[in-house]
């Protein structure tokens, strides 16, 4: 197996040893890259770099500080060891993967990202790049996402015989990305939206940082008649009026498992996604040619095995494989 060009250590987050950095470690630590402002990977840092979007967006999860280092995209950004550049992973806003380039040469993380063009944040980008560290939450064949414009037309039809039938539309996604992603998809629909105030703290931060959306409304429980509801999957249902009838949409990449409705015990579920499914993870790969990747969550064993099968070298960081590769374990804190 050919030796990785910038070394790394991985411990619930990779640490590249020749900057003193982190990037998206799951606890606590004295320098840490945040790709993006979802709780599974912002986290409360001694010193804080993102981009001006992921860091308004912590902020308004109480996760950062103010003194934390905004870093645009596109904009290089110097440290003792190397240096590093942001460019948009088109998850969420602020969404970033980093490259980095030292004198052993250069490596790229992802973070979540995603290919497929998306309503509400920045266009993904690719960068060259020696070594890869990849997200593959969706890294099997199973996962290959319909087109977003049928899976739009399907939730919007829903919507519209839900009120035609005098029922209420529910449509449940997470606060932060895919919320914002439902309420651009219904952009010329007509429907009237009413979102949950998790998703409306969120949807400003949106809005001041240029995006656009079809008119919503805060979420009135004495005013939901005739509306579309956008609420978190972990949201308590608001009041509704006596005896109104209430149909469920879930939007999710996981939609795509047969069993998703029953799973979800909802009405109806959409398979749309901010995550790269498995044949968008394969055209990455082949754009950034490197010479080995590492794969980080969901199937990450799966996609490295798919990846080894078609002549590339890849290993997952979460797998038993992890054992044989040349970097260090452990914890360097």
């Amino acid at each position: 197996m050919g030796k990785a060009l910038v070394p790394f250590q991985y411990r619930r987050g990779i640490f590249l040893p020749e900057l003193d950095l982190w990037l998206d470690p799951g606890r606590r630590t004295p320098f840490a890259f945040v790709s993006h402002a979802h709780a599974d990977h912002a986290r409360r840092h001694d010193r804080v770099l993102a981009t001006p979007a992921t860091l308004d967006l912590m902020r308004v999860r109480r996760l950062v500080r103010d003194d934390a280092t905004a870093l645009r995209f596109g904009e290089e950004y110097e440290l003792e060891g190397g240096r590093i550049e942001l460019f948009p992973a088109g998850h969420v806003l602020g969404s970033a993967q980093i490259r980095v380039v030292t004198d052993s040469g250069s490596l790229v993380y992802t973070g979540d990202f995603k290919l497929r063009p998306g309503r509400s944040c920045e266009a993904p980008e690719v960068r060259r790049a020696d070594v890869l560290i990849m997200e593959t939450t969706f890294g099997i064949p199973r996962y290959r996402f319909p087109p977003a414009e049928e899976v739009v037309k399907e939730m919007t039809a829903f919507c519209r015989e839900t009120l035609d039938a005098g029922a209420l539309p529910v449509l449940m996604g997470y606060s932060l990305g895919k919320a914002q992603e439902i309420l651009a998809a219904l952009d010329g629909s007509g429907l009237p939206v009413s979102v949950h105030p998790s998703i409306e703290r969120i949807t400003r931060v949106y809005q001041e940082h240029g995006r656009g959306f079809p008119e919503w409304e805060s979420m009135d429980p004495d005013s939901l008649e005739g509306k579309v509801l956008l609420i978190p999957p972990s949201a308590r249902m608001p009041r509704l009026p006596a005896n109104k009838a209430v149909r469920t949409g879930v939007v999710t990449g996981w939609g795509l498992d047969a069993s998703a409705r029953y799973r979800y015990r909802c009405d109806a579920v959409f398979p749309m996604s901010d995550h790269a499914g498995h044949d968008d993870l394969l055209r990455y790969v082949e754009q950034v040619r490197p010479r080995v990747v590492y794969t980080l969550h969901g199937y990450a064993e799966a996609f490295a095995q798919d990846l080894r099968s078609r002549g590339v070298e890849a290993w997952s960081l979460i797998s038993p494989n992890q054992l044989e590769m040349p970097f260090a374990r452990g914890d360097v804190n």
